[in-house]
């Protein structure tokens, strides 16, 4: 009598009887070890796609954790999708692994490039970033079942020790490409080779592993076809690697409108300046007949216009520095000296300390010809002294704790991105207010730059419920000009308008000019421990802008728009909104 087979032992899955060994050059051990290796080294790369959009989201649309979530989200529904789709390659695993692999690189590897070169000539890149986390999703997705596949034919184990096998190479190499992109490839090679670099390893593991450990699973036609297809693409990769600096050049000009005439990673920032080196920079602002005014870009955000910053600074500063003594200031952000700029035209001012994130860019503001004359060497100025710090962390430092006498300053003045920036929502923060409070003196002012209170009036009006969440008055106020984005990515309609329009003709006490744009304001938000009005100092110097009533009709503007009722932001529940 033929004896029944014994089942198979409890939790073990015998792998699929469909599934052939294959003819390897190597003994199956080392042959899986091969495997493996390839798989770690294609989720490195893939861990490395991921993070570039990421990144690329976040510098040419905004919003990191909006961005984040975008990418994130539909790439991991794309490779549901992808792993369906490569069911139907499993009865030629290898050589569907080959063209998977292939795709990948050449997507993946200039994706950087497609969306930079969509950003800048066709306006916008969110379109391309849905298409390339789409198809980058799917090819990634696809690699897992067509991996499986191979790793049985090498050498045929129980399913589950397989995925085990499978998915530890897949997760180291995934630790891998993480710490490799902002360690390495970013800062050594920046995103646009650091990219193209990764498709070249990617497409070398993956055409290597199939056209010589699985060679005998292909045809002649099939190796000749997979082998062209590697070498175009490695050749395509290797062209965009040099062309990028030229590709990148043409892209920041259009971009930027001109050759840009200073272009720094600074390690916290890109740091992009054009214009601001003829006469009337040297004199101060861009005039007619003296060349382009110097305009400054941070991450691609417009920061400084030459032509206009003096509205905004002028409205930052002065009339924080009315009602009371002045003699210590504090700068938070302001890195570009213009703020400071303001504070020194004040002869009481004793001191003026500038807490900084980025030291590159105030070393620009310092050396700069463009925006050394443009802030008027006010860093160099032996009343300021600079500090590089986080705001945030370099407040809760010097804020009195452990029984230390907390310094006091008697103008605080915020001149931070607004919150539309996620990585800026804590610097607006009831946590954040509640620090500078406490080296706010007695009859001390803080003033803050609260992004645009008509276009994100929600916004505006929560950073002022967040203000008067740790005790402080507020006076808002608004000033028209040519609108600096602050909050967003570059990768939106920014309505720039001329020096003034017709409505800053009677908020700004300066003839209209001509506007190419919408009017767009600036928001500010003077705060107190007692009641107080935006108003000018009897000892502040000649303003361009800034009169007592331009200040009156400026607080009725921005009281007109006020919403009530909200809740104040804080670290674990921000509030704002782009």
């Amino acid at each position: 009598m033929i004896e029944p087979p014994e089942p198979a032992p409890t939790g073990v899955l015998e792998p699929p009887e469909d599934i052939k060994p294959a003819r390897l050059p190597v003994p199956s051990g080392l042959g899986r070890v091969l495997v493996l290796a390839v798989v770690f080294v294609c989720a490195a790369c893939g861990l490395v796609y991921e993070l570039e959009l990421v990144a690329l989201a976040t510098y040419l649309v905004g919003d990191s954790v909006t961005q984040a979530s975008v990418v994130l989200s539909v790439m991991v529904f794309a490779m549901g999708i992808g792993a369906l789709l490569a069911k139907r390659l499993r009865c030629r695993a290898a050589v569907g692994f080959g063209a998977v692999e292939a795709g990948l690189a050449l997507v993946g590897g200039t994706s950087a490039m497609a969306l930079y070169a969509a950003f800048a000539w066709l306006g916008q890149s969110r379109s391309a970033l849905i298409g390339f986390s789409l198809a980058i999703g799917v090819l990634i997705g696809a690699e897992v079942p067509l991996l499986m596949t191979l790793i049985q034919r090498v050498r045929r184990q129980d399913a589950g020790g397989a995925v085990a096998d499978l998915f530890a190479a897949d997760y180291v190499g995934a630790l891998v490409g993480g710490l490799a992109f902002p360690f390495l490839l970013l800062p050594c090679l920046g995103q646009l080779t650091g990219a193209l670099v990764t498709g070249g390893v990617n497409a070398v593991a993956g055409g290597a592993l199939v056209l010589w450990l699985f060679r005998q699973d292909l045809t002649r036609r099939a190796r000749w076809a997979l082998l062209a297809v590697n070498v175009v693409v490695l050749a395509l990769l290797v062209a965009g690697a040099v062309l990028a600096t030229p590709f990148e050049r043409a892209a920041r000009k259009a971009v930027y409108g001109s050759a840009a005439r200073v272009a720094v990673q600074t390690g916290v920032q890109e740091v992009v300046m054009t214009g601001g080196t003829g006469a009337g920079a040297r004199a101060g602002r861009g005039r007619k007949g003296s060349g382009r005014p110097l305009a400054l870009y941070l991450d691609g955000r417009l920061r400084v216009s030459a032509d206009t910053e003096f509205r905004y600074h002028e409205a930052l500063v002065h009339p924080a520095m009315a009602g009371g003594p002045h003699g210590r200031v504090l700068v938070l952000g302001g890195g570009d000296g213009l703020a400071v700029r303001e504070i020194l035209r004040y002869r009481s001012v004793r001191s003026v300390t500038v807490v900084e994130l980025d030291p590159g860019l105030m070393r620009l503001a310092r050396t700069d010809p463009g925006l050394s004359a443009l802030n008027r060497h006010s860093l160099s100025d032996p009343r300021v002294r600079t500090v590089t710090a986080d705001a945030f962390s370099w407040l809760r430092g010097h804020g009195g704790r452990g029984g230390r006498a907390a310094p006091r300053y008697d103008v605080i003045v915020s001149d931070l991105p607004d919150p539309g920036i996620t990585a800026s929502t804590k610097l607006y923060s009831q946590e954040f207010y509640g620090l500078a409070v406490r080296v706010l003196a007695a009859d001390g002012r803080l003033v803050v730059h609260a992004g645009p209170p008509v276009a994100r009036r929600r916004s505006f009006w929560t950073v002022e419920a967040t203000l008067r969440s740790v005790g402080l008055r507020t006076a808002p106020y608004r000033f028209p000009g040519r609108f600096t984005d602050f909050s967003g990515g570059p990768d939106r309609a920014v309505g720039l308008i001329g020096p003034l329009a017709p409505e800053a003709s009677t908020a700004g006490g300066a003839p209209a000019g001509p506007t190419t744009g919408p009017i767009q304001h600036w928001g500010f938000l003077l705060a107190a421990r007692q009641p107080l009005r935006p108003d000018v100092a009897p000892d502040a110097p000649p303003l361009a802008t800034v009169t007592p009533s331009t200040l009156r009709a400026a607080e009725r503007q921005a009281v007109h728009d006020r919403i009530t009722g909200l809740l104040p932001s804080t670290l674990m529940h921000p509030r704002y909104r782009q």
